[in-house]
């Protein structure tokens, strides 16, 4: 059950979905070829983690994908590795199965705004979710971890993904130069906000109780994956876990860090390489692995590879 606390931030999260709903409030644009091309980059280059992110959802809440739900926003990509369904208590099956829906109304979109490209070849397979873990955590767990094991382990996965493309909206937003594209991330990023801070307060409920059978705090995984991340994206501390340094948390004056941002409580930035770097698991923007073996499809992903 939930608790006051997270009850009010998921009340609160679907209070601004539903406003940003509204008929008065439409976050999608229609296709537009007076769009710039610099625009159009960055409104594509962000499908392969809307891609990603709906599989991700769809498979671990419904056991199946976008083949099933909207095969039309695949274009003929192949379909995902690895993805099966998770054993999900009823709440977060319902709260992931939500995010699922609301990711492929993202790519919709974006589509809607720009000609994009098919889905990606994209790993979600337990093997690839237990070496990110393997990775941040500095050594081989055993078992491996495996993300559809159960409800807990799939919010620890789940926090791994839509944080990173959280920073990659606010980094695009500036460099956008019609209202048209500027009006769609932003409400992108809010809805990616809010998914974010709705794992990170089901996991913050949580922090202190121990993983599975690892003997790891949840709050230990949370800060693990975020230095892994900060590590690869090789751009500096643009990730936090869910419990800091006093010094680090809101106005330096708290360790509770259930939204991560900097010292001025400002959501992190990043760029299209940093992004690249740690979706594939690489480090490098030029070397694809990870969730995105084959690489990244876009002119920007694709601009890295050749």
């Amino acid at each position: 059950m939930l608790t006051y606390f997270t009850s009010a931030i998921f009340i609160t999260s679907l209070l601004l979905l539903v406003s940003a709903k509204s008929k008065g409030d439409e976050v999608s644009v229609s296709a537009n070829p007076s769009l710039p091309l610099s625009d159009v980059d960055l409104l594509e280059f962000p499908l392969n983690l809307e891609y990603l992110e709906a599989e991700f959802f769809l498979w671990g809440s419904l056991g199946y994908g976008l083949d099933k739900v909207a095969p039309n926003l695949t274009a003929g990509g192949p379909p995902p590795v690895g993805g099966k369904k998770a054993n999900l208590d009823p709440l977060t099956r319902d709260i992931i199965l939500q995010f699922a829906y609301q990711e492929v109304g993202h790519l919709r979109a974006i589509k809607s705004a720009v000609k994009g490209f098919p889905r990606p070849l994209l790993d979600i397979s337990a093997e690839n979710f237990a070496k990110i873990i393997n990775d941040a955590m500095k050594r081989t767990l055993i078992p491996p971890f495996d993300p559809y094991a159960n409800g807990l382990n799939f919010l620890l996965a789940s926090y791994i993904i839509p944080y990173v493309g959280l920073t990659g909206y606010v980094g695009a937003n500036p460099q956008l130069q019609s209202f048209r594209a500027k009006r769609l991330v932003a409400g992108l990023l809010g809805v990616e906000s809010a998914q974010d801070a709705v794992i990170r307060a089901l996991l913050y409920e949580r922090a202190l109780q121990k993983v599975q059978p690892y003997g790891i705090t949840v709050a230990d995984f949370t800060d693990s994956i975020s230095d892994l991340r900060n590590n690869i994206g090789k751009r500096g501390f643009k990730d936090e876990g869910l419990i800091v340094p006093a010094e680090l948390g809101a106005e330096g004056r708290i360790s509770g860090n259930v939204i991560a941002g900097n010292r001025y409580s400002v959501a992190y930035e990043r760029s299209p390489a940093e992004i690249l770097r740690i979706v594939y698991g690489t480090g490098n923007e030029s070397i694809p692995g990870g969730f995105l073996p084959w690489g990244g499809d876009g002119r920007i992903a694709r601009s890295y590879l050749y």
